[in-house]
């Protein structure tokens, strides 16, 4: 970027309800026995006429299960008294460890970023404001590679939207063939010499290794059928082109000319607009999966994508006007603000209900999961 800029002042001188449980339900007895019944997860047994709810992922406190007789809560199995008679305290304390451990999981990956991000920014930048542009790209690469150990561990694809990964993989693309030919468009601060480059590099192997993931070894487990964004009048899984056709025009049109070269500089602006609306088959398909549950390590993979996007956001509120045309427009400045400010708006509902999921150590479950609902 050129230092000139708006951000060249900062260079090297600057240093849901807690207890909600989404698959909690009660279980009545056709029995009417006495004795609780060991379910899966601690939850009263179907058929033992347990009244109490089956407790949750993450809540403060767990009912203990309610007894169609009289007798104690420390009666075992046939009425047999339980060592102690501390069977339902026990239990208990087992499910607020296991929700601890997940808080706990979810507590460690972020604070793992945030420990190798301020390294990074110690050791190999400037200390400039550019490195917001680095730090955005870090938080993609963070999230892609979440996405990677989520699929390959887990050998399953359910839940990721193989048209958010097709766009990824063309933005990276891209933005490559934009930033290893010229230098228009690079971080001002050390972190452009070669770390930004090495980032997006890594994003993209990333990519398309979830993209292979989804499509190959783990395609029985890939949600063909929830991940249908733009599937109309077009042949089944090339709906991404109402969104990569109309944003190519665009560029082509609206162009900033920091690399004095028409083919660089149309690429770097497709890349920029483009992941503006990226995720949008993701959000798309939380939308569509008939439980709304998402899986964790999925919601942290928007999650990074959206707080990259957070950081490159703030960082051209201060440098947009350096996005200008070959004839002086800013144009193409304003329109990067506003596709980075509608991205982030489209995730908002997205944001809350992750934030609430993380904190409470619960499932995230979105509210709304009919197309047209409240992220898209």
């Amino acid at each position: 970027m050129s230092s000139n800029g708006a951000y060249a002042r900062y260079q090297s001188n600057t240093g849901g309800n807690a207890n909600a449980n989404p698959y909690g339900q009660s279980y009545g007895g056709g029995y009417g026995g006495q004795a609780p019944g060991g379910g899966a997860y601690g939850a009263a047994a179907p058929g033992y006429g347990g009244a109490g709810p089956a407790p949750g992922y993450g809540g403060a406190s767990y009912s203990a299960p309610q007894y169609a007789g009289a007798a104690a809560p420390s009666s075992g199995a046939y009425g047999q008294p339980m060592p102690g008679g501390h069977e339902s305290t026990d239990r208990s304390k087992g499910k607020k460890s296991i929700a601890l451990q997940a808080l706990n999981k979810n507590v460690y990956i972020w604070a793992g970023f945030f420990t190798v991000s301020l390294l990074v920014y110690f050791l190999l930048s400037g200390g400039d404001f550019s490195f917001l542009m680095t730090y955005g790209a870090m938080s993609r690469m963070f999230g892609f590679g979440i996405l990677n150990v989520k699929t390959f561990k887990s050998q399953r694809a359910t839940g990721v939207s193989a048209k958010t990964l097709q766009l990824y993989c063309i933005v990276f693309f891209f933005r490559l063939t934009s930033i290893i030919r010229h230098e228009g468009y690079l971080p001002y601060d050390k972190s452009g010499d070669w770390l930004y480059h090495f980032i997006e590099i890594m994003a993209l192997i990333f990519t398309a290794s979830a993209l292979y993931g989804v499509s190959v070894p783990f395609k029985s487990t890939y949600q063909a059928d929830c991940d249908r964004f733009g599937e109309f009048h077009v042949p089944s899984g090339y709906g991404i082109v109402y969104l990569a056709a109309p944003i190519l025009i665009i560029a082509l049109c609206l162009h900033p000319n920091l690399n004095a070269d028409f083919v660089s500089d149309v690429a770097w602006t497709y890349a920029m607009y483009l992941e503006s609306v990226a995720v949008i088959p993701q959000l798309y398909m939380f939308q569509k999966q008939s439980n709304g549950v998402v899986e964790l390590l999925t919601a942290h993979f928007v999650a990074a994508l959206g707080f990259g996007r957070v950081m490159e956001f703030v960082f051209w509120i201060y440098s947009y006007h350096e996005l200008a045309t070959s004839s002086g427009s800013t144009l193409p400045g304003y329109l990067a603000i506003i596709s980075q400010f509608a991205q982030l708006v489209l995730m908002v509902d997205f944001f809350w209900y992750y934030f609430a999921a993380v904190k409470n150590a619960t499932p995230l479950v979105l509210p709304s999961h009919s197309a047209g609902g409240n992220m898209v």
